[in-house]
């Protein structure tokens, strides 16, 4: 398999709406020039309009482990499948769940065909999760994320052993690195470290060029 790039649109005003759209359509004009792996995730309100304009696979930023019925307010998993969603975040630092919530959210995307990304804020959570049969790992040390030092040049060991713990439990689940994810050297090093690709924000986000930032950051991955 091919080195993922995964851009969290979170929610960024860039990655809302309109923006969201736009941004989204440059990553997939990047990802077909480039010929890379390439998937976002977005906010839920806009899924629906972005996977049918786009090629690369779209992720909900986040789910419940609930069914059809009195839910009011909560994200419903056969939703996001009908919206277009491929997937989704779970357990992102910025919204966690308890262990038996991922469980249950993971049998459920199991059970209707969406990918899920389970989040780790470090490499024992992340073996933690591993046993739950994720179809990701993405490891994100929370006090880098949105910083200027990536995972890879501030904290490589994180990488390496959230590798060996995950690959121990179960050696096809690709792990993810992020926090901090900025620049071309900051994806081949994670690449290099034995990282199956990255996910990252605000590197793109935040980008007054987020094509130019796509662009280096993609060439990370070759």
């Amino acid at each position: 398999m091919k080195p993922l790039l995964m851009i969290n649109f979170k929610t960024y005003e860039a990655g809302t709406g309109e923006n969201a759209l736009r941004i989204a359509k440059i990553a997939d004009e990047v990802a077909h020039e480039m010929g890379i792996n390439m998937a976002i995730a977005v906010q839920s309100v806009d899924i629906m309009r972005i996977s049918h304009e786009v090629d690369i696979p779209v992720f909900s930023q986040h789910m419940d482990p609930i069914g059809f019925g009195s839910h009011t307010g909560w994200v419903l998993p056969q939703g996001l499948k009908e919206a277009g969603a491929s997937g989704t975040l779970l357990n992102h630092s910025e919204h966690q769940l308890d262990i038996s919530e991922i469980e249950k959210c993971i049998d459920i995307t199991n059970r209707i065909g969406l990918k899920t990304v389970a989040c780790a804020s470090d490499p024992k959570i992340a073996e933690a999760l591993s046993v739950l049969g994720p179809d990701y790992i993405a490891v994100e040390p929370p006090e880098l994320i949105s910083g200027n030092i990536s995972i890879s040049e501030a904290r490589p060991e994180i990488i390496t052993n959230t590798i060996n713990l995950v690959k121990d439990i179960d050696r096809s689940i690709p792990v993810l690195v992020g926090a901090g994810v900025k620049t071309r050297s900051d994806v081949s090093k994670a690449i290099e470290l034995g990282a199956d690709g990255v996910l990252l924000a605000s590197g793109v986000m935040k980008a007054k060029k987020p094509r130019a930032a796509i662009l280096e950051l993609s060439k990370g991955l070759k």
